[in-house]
């Protein structure tokens, strides 16, 4: 009688299995196949008989804008992690953000760039080495349980995730202010639906500014932490949402994405085009919602795309997008190659 659901659900988890271990294979299979469609439509000998006026200075400026990102980004980190008692080293959250961020780009890993900065810091002491180097090589070559796993790996996660959550807050309002500027282009309703996201997104973080000073919300909060072994989390939680820091977190999160805005600005002015700032403020914000789901290597193919496509409506040639969109991951990558100082430094 209990054979048949044992089978059931050996061979469930067989599937499963089986899936995991195909997954990346699955996802390169993907980004290939959308970086295909992208660059079919493109004719190559009509691009370059239009003679392209290539001013190549504008890809030092996008490069100094990418990596200025990635450095606030490791730099917000940072501060989220000092805030609940980590070593007080800047520049190796800096470093390890790097990291993190070339292993999210197609190294193969078992983990993903955040589980490696989020591991990596626990073993990070404040002469900016690292401890118990065998015990750390061992866990960066296992998926991460978190139910079995130490407070302070727990906490570290958690800063992680509010590093995350902070940034997505910052992409959305960036976006919304994207969709009041030109939204129109996109549909009558645009703009109106510019205002409802910044709406949404302020009263969210007036919502969480209340109750963190409210004493029954405040509470329950640290009961719910305390519950997980997580007590440690709070100042980083105040960090980023009491008021006044809110204010100043969001600004911050806007100027960071903004600064990969520029990347993108800066690498179509590269090819000798003009593309209206509003246009890319709706484009990547919407791009990097998309680029949470886990279909392709890093956004390749998802990006030139969607970008393509977005920016077709401004009038943007989408040949010339995909060759700025290529342009912009490869800037990327650059950008995060410092990174490799740090995934070599244990060897």
């Amino acid at each position: 009688m209990s054979s048949q659901p044992q089978s059931t659900l050996k061979s469930t988890s067989g599937w499963k299995a089986i899936l995991k271990r195909a997954w990346p294979s699955i996802r390169i299979l993907l980004s290939l196949a959308l970086l295909w469609k992208a660059t079919s439509g493109i004719d190559w000998h009509a691009l370059l008989d239009s003679e392209i006026k290539m001013q190549p200075l504008w890809f030092l400026a996008a490069l100094a804008c990418m990596m200025l990102a990635f450095i606030c980004g490791g730099y917000r980190w940072g501060m989220f992690m000092q805030a609940v008692g980590f070593p007080r080293r800047i520049r190796s959250y800096i470093g390890l953000y790097l990291a993190g961020g070339l292993v999210n780009q197609g190294l193969p890993s078992t983990l993903g760039g955040d589980s490696y900065r989020a591991i990596s810091a626990t073993h990070l002491t404040s002469s900016g080495t690292f401890t118990e180097e065998k015990e750390l090589d061992e866990e960066l070559h296992h998926s991460v349980d978190l139910d079995h796993a130490t407070p302070k790996l727990r906490l570290s996660f958690a800063m992680v995730l509010l590093d995350r959550f902070v940034g997505l807050a910052g992409n959305n309002l960036l976006g919304g202010i994207g969709l009041i500027l030109g939204g129109a282009t996109l549909a009558v309703w645009g703009p109106d639906l510019g205002y409802a996201v910044i709406s949404v997104m302020v009263l969210a973080g007036l919502l969480v500014a209340v109750g963190l000073v409210w004493t029954p919300t405040r509470n329950l909060l640290q009961k719910f932490l305390d519950r997980f072994q997580m007590t440690n989390v709070i100042p980083g939680i105040e960090l980023a949402f009491t008021w006044p820091m809110n204010i100043a977190q969001a600004a911050f999160a806007i100027c960071i994405h903004f600064l990969t805005i520029l990347t993108l600005l800066f690498c179509l002015k590269a090819y000798g085009v003009d593309a209206p700032i509003e246009a890319l403020m709706i484009g990547l914000p919407a791009l990097s919602l998309l680029l949470m789901l886990p279909i392709s290597i890093s956004g390749w193919g998802l990006r030139e795309a969607t970008l393509s496509s977005v920016l077709a409506l401004w009038g943007v040639n989408p040949s010339i997008t995909v060759l700025a969109s290529i342009s912009y991951g490869a800037i990327t990558v650059i950008s995060v190659l410092p990174g490799a100082y740090f995934l070599l430094k244990r060897k």
